[in-house]
């Protein structure tokens, strides 16, 4: 790796993914690619480690002209999609954000990549596609049923989990089509630094300092399995080092 476009890299993960990189791999000039949304946040970007290193663009994944034009201009040799819409009660109330993000915006992604490393001939240097999605493509599970794997079938029960279904869809299809070099990894929920407060975890804890209502998600017997965001942000890491397209 020595060009790495960051798409998201102003948000939860992706600004702590960048932190990560920073540290873990001192020769890498990290490109961070973020439309400024209302859950990313420049402020999570103060203090890197090696701040040279660093350069932010502040653009939307939609525009597949832009996605073209800055895959070129900086040489990028991996791609680190975090860009997304992410929250199941904002897809409920408004799906079309959550398709034209996740599903077209990773289209584009897609495009600008093959465009750069097969068009031109250049697959065969060590060029990466990782694609960050979630378990919640598998759907949900009832209580004593075995943990999802790789292996269990797609069955995602709401706008979010079936744009990022469709999503991982795009890149299998452009990994078989195409060639074109690319992992997936589904996580579960993150938690850590930096995190949008709308989550379960800081919502809980700011409620409570506040002494406001703490809000309970159905009958309150659902299960969630949680993952602190820098073990995340290592595994996305080895699985570049080490993964298989």
């Amino acid at each position: 790796m020595k060009n790495v476009l960051v798409t998201g890299g102003a948000g939860f993960i992706g600004a702590n993914f960048i932190r990560f990189l920073l540290a873990a791999e001192p020769t890498v000039h990290v490109y961070n690619l973020d439309a400024l949304t209302y859950a990313g946040r420049r402020e999570n970007l103060l203090d890197l480690p090696s701040e040279e290193r660093h350069t932010f663009i502040q653009e939307d994944i939609i525009n597949g002209s832009r996605m073209m034009e800055i895959m070129r201009e900086h040489n990028i040799d991996t791609v680190v999609h975090f860009a997304a819409e992410s929250h199941v009660d904002r897809s409920i109330l408004g799906p079309r954000q959550f398709v034209e993000t996740n599903v077209v915006g990773t289209l584009n992604l897609l495009e600008a990549a093959r465009s750069l490393w097969i068009h031109d001939g250049r697959v065969n240097e060590p060029v990466r596609f990782h694609h960050v999605s979630t378990d919640e493509v598998f759907g949900t599970l009832e209580s004593g049923d075995p943990a999802f794997t790789e292996e269990t079938p797609y069955d995602p029960s709401s706008p979010y989990s079936a744009s990022k279904a469709s999503s991982d869809h795009l890149v299998r299809a452009y990994i078989r089509t195409y060639g074109l070099p690319c992992t997936i990894t589904n996580c579960s929920n993150n938690y850590g630094p930096y995190q949008f407060p709308e989550k379960l975890i800081p919502l809980m804890i700011l409620n409570a300092i506040a002494g406001k209502p703490l809000p309970v998600y159905g009958d309150g017997r659902q299960v969630r399995d949680w993952l602190y965001v820098a073990d995340h942000c290592e595994a996305i890491w080895t699985v570049l080092q080490r993964g298989k397209p």
